[in-house]
């Protein structure tokens, strides 16, 4: 079973070389620590920045330069600064190759539910409906089951929707799960000390083995 972090560098193992990528709020912003070593690879934040590198060290923190989640982060060499509007030209004409999301809900028809919960104060939806809307490779990183230790994996999700079908892969602390085109969680594989049974009870949607 793995933590987040552990998420995080599960998923990183799903980028390419040459890749231009998006990490949302959450654990995708883990995502850049673990960027393997060699790999050319574009990180994206939609808040205006291309080339963006890992966290940086304690004591090393400039807080002019934050990620979409408002953390702190680190330039590369040939990184570049621009404002939100530019940046989410680039996401609406698809230039970014890669996605990499939280959820809190996601069905087994791909749909992802990732901005508000009712009753609760949220900020807005930020750029999460441009993304899903345009990236034509969406992976999620999140809990298999909320704090009530309720399924997120669902028949059809009960919040409201960010987007339709657009989910390709789920990454849980759990195992990595693909999104069929037909419906339903397909196992790809299971972490450390995960059983089949474990995951048959923690997911309400219809899995695939």
């Amino acid at each position: 079973m793995l933590d987040k972090f552990g998420i995080a560098k599960r998923i990183a193992q799903e980028i390419k070389d040459g890749y231009y990528v998006n990490l949302g709020i959450g654990i995708p912003t883990l995502v850049a620590n673990y960027i393997p070593d060699g790999m050319q690879v574009v990180l994206q934040s939609e808040n205006g920045l291309l080339g963006m590198g890992p966290f940086p060290y304690e004591g090393e923190e400039d807080a002019d330069y934050i990620n979409a989640g408002k953390q702190t982060i680190t330039t590369l060499p040939g990184s570049a600064i621009f404002d939100s509007a530019m940046s989410f030209g680039m996401i609406r004409s698809r230039k970014i190759d890669l996605t990499i999301l939280g959820a809190m809900e996601v069905s087994e028809n791909g749909d992802i539910a990732n901005w508000k919960i009712p009753g609760k104060m949220v900020k807005g939806m930020g750029g999460a409906m441009d993304l899903v809307a345009s990236a034509e490779n969406i992976i999620v990183a999140m809990q298999h089951v909320n704090k009530h230790g309720e399924s997120k994996l669902l028949p059809s999700c009960s919040l409201p929707l960010t987007g339709v079908r657009c989910v390709k892969k789920i990454v849980t602390e759990l195992g990595v799960f693909d999104v069929v085109p037909e419906g339903g969680f397909k196992v790809v594989e299971l972490h450390d000390g995960v059983s089949l049974d474990m995951v048959r009870q923690a997911t309400a949607g219809k899995l695939i083995v």
